[in-house]
């Protein structure tokens, strides 16, 4: 039987392509989605065989996660892997505090910290039912404290805090892993000023930036070969944080 594996965020393109790696991998894959149906249909039209879901979930709706709770137990009792890559922020130059309301740094918490806590919560007995493994995606903004806005960066070093403190009280059936990219080659970034784009690259000791793939292989390699790794970031990050 193929493990199971819970994505949140699972249609964005950082997801979608842990989703490719993990099915790939041998798993089955559930897929969590905000809005966007059409984005999660393709991707699990292009996951290898036809065993995948998707379903609709606000992770910062605490019934929703309740209700998708219920959806994942008429497929079985077990998760071997549950994916925190659901995210949100917006951009805030740090320097602009008045612009940043409390409503936008409340989201950003509900979402980036407060929404992996409540699927860990929720998933527990699955979790511990299959001795699984947890990774939340996080960023080095979490070390860096340089990102889109102040309180995104807060968040991500909060989330890491939090999987410190879940690996201890999850063990020891349960591992608790942060995966924590630089700057990602996605569309969006592609679609960013190219002087500024440049600087990044240039600033990074390998010369270029992370792409998804390269993401998603850590997520695979937390869940499947680290196995004597709890509690630890893995930094996808090409030395950024070296400022060379």
């Amino acid at each position: 039987m193929s493990k199971l594996a819970l994505v949140t965020g699972g249609s964005g393109g950082l997801g979608a392509a842990i989703c490719r790696k993990l099915a790939e991998s041998g798993y089955r894959v559930i897929l969590t989605y905000n809005s966007n149906q059409k984005a999660a249909e393709d991707v699990l039209s292009s996951l290898p065989r036809n065993e995948h879901l998707a379903f609709k979930l606000n992770v910062a709706d605490s019934s929703a996660i309740e209700q998708l709770k219920h959806q994942v137990s008429e497929i079985s009792d077990k998760l071997d892997l549950l994916v925190n890559c659901a995210g949100m922020t917006k951009f805030v130059a740090h320097s602009d505090l008045q612009s940043l309301d409390d409503q936008l740094f409340d989201q950003i918490f509900q979402v980036n910290v407060r929404a992996p806590f409540a699927m860990v919560r929720a998933f527990e007995p699955w979790l511990k039912q299959a001795n699984g493994c947890v990774v939340n995606i996080t960023s080095i903004a979490a070390q860096t404290a340089m990102g889109s806005n102040i309180a995104y960066c807060a968040s991500k070093s909060a989330a890491e805090n939090m999987t410190r403190s879940l690996a201890r009280a999850l063990s020891p059936e349960v591992r608790v892993l942060a995966v924590a990219p630089g700057l990602v080659d996605t569309e969006f970034v592609k679609g960013l000023d190219d002087a500024w784009r440049n600087q990044q690259e240039q600033s990074t000791p390998l010369k270029r930036l992370a792409n998804d793939e390269e993401v998603a292989q850590a997520v695979y390699a937390a869940a499947d070969l680290l196995t004597f790794s709890t509690g630890n970031t893995i930094a996808v990050d090409g030395g950024r944080p070296l400022g060379l």
